[in-house]
């Protein structure tokens, strides 16, 4: 059985402009609204409430090097989430986490380091593998998760409660990037398999969809999905849109491929500030709807 999740945070965005809030925190009540809640229902998911983030800050001029925007409010949020993932999963249910950015990874990380590790899915239109080795502008998570998730970042956002690594790379799959990603290399040299959007399209989602859950591992695997992965010309209500992405039915396979082999997902920065008339909510709920219907049940049968 799915139980939904809320995590209405956006504490690993830059803001979209200074002094301002993402619009990211939105996207759980906006689905909501578009019948996602009632769509899953329908099919007997339980709906499991709301994890609540601390405040977003705009701390640029008062937040000092070697820390990221909103830490400590994204480590509390990211602890508190673990929790409820463990309790959805010792249950035996699959928790869908309808966010909200992707530092929701961190939280779904803990979760599954705790329980003995499982293999992860991530499928974003960015690599998102900022991290201090490679940069000196980390600051937002959400451009960071996946090199957090793997141990490369700051021990207050990759090893906390000394959890290190949350997801082995060598049990790592990343679907999605396009072409111009700047660290796609470093990536390919350490994760288990990386495949670019445009191999998708050319090849499939069943392909894809199955390279990269045999890499995740046959115990199981978290699936994380940012809706950037779409084309803008689909869903240009994200923070980052760029050109090159998937269209809405070779997500739609993607995720119905890959489903069935998760422990849980987590979706990711849809930003309802930039969907004024719930066009692109409405499309989001009908390719939830669709691709993870039967999310969790090789692992529950």
């Amino acid at each position: 059985m799915i139980t939904l999740l809320s995590a209405p945070s956006n504490l690993g965005l830059r803001p979209p402009r200074r002094g301002s809030v993402p619009g990211t925190a939105k996207a759980p009540e906006a689905l909501r609204e578009a019948g996602l809640h009632a769509r899953f229902a329908a099919r007997g998911a339980t709906d499991g409430g709301v994890v609540v983030p601390a405040r977003y800050v705009d701390d640029d001029d008062t937040r000092t090097p070697g820390h990221v925007r909103n830490e400590e409010a994204l480590v509390e949020h990211s602890r508190r989430l673990a929790v409820r993932l463990t309790d959805a999963l010792t249950t035996g249910n699959a928790p869908l986490v309808i966010g909200g950015d992707c530092s929701l990874l961190i939280g779904a990380g803990i979760a599954s380091a705790r329980r003995g590790r499982t293999g992860l899915v991530h499928v974003d239109g960015h690599t998102d593998f900022r991290h201090p080795g490679n940069s000196a502008e980390c600051a937002s998570v959400a451009g960071e998760d996946l090199a957090a998730a793997i141990g490369l970042h700051w021990p207050a956002i990759a090893d906390i409660d000394g959890l290190s690594p949350y997801f082995d790379a060598a049990q790592t799959a990343h679907i999605g990037h396009r072409a111009d990603d700047e660290e796609q290399e470093e990536v390919r040299a350490l994760l288990g398999l990386v495949t670019p959007a445009a191999d998708v399209i050319a090849r499939g989602a069943a392909d894809v969809a199955a390279a990269s859950a045999a890499v995740a591992g046959p115990d199981g695997y978290w699936l994380q999905v940012d809706v950037d992965v779409l084309d803008p010309s689909v869903m240009p209500a994200v923070d980052s849109p760029d050109p090159g992405g998937l269209s809405a039915a070779q997500l739609t396979d993607l995720l119905r491929e890959l489903a069935p082999g998760a422990i849980g997902a987590s979706i990711t920065v849809f930003d309802p500030d930039l969907d004024p008339d719930g066009r692109y909510a409405r499309l989001l709920v009908d390719i939830l709807d669709a691709g993870l219907s039967d999310l969790g049940t090789r692992g529950i049968e």
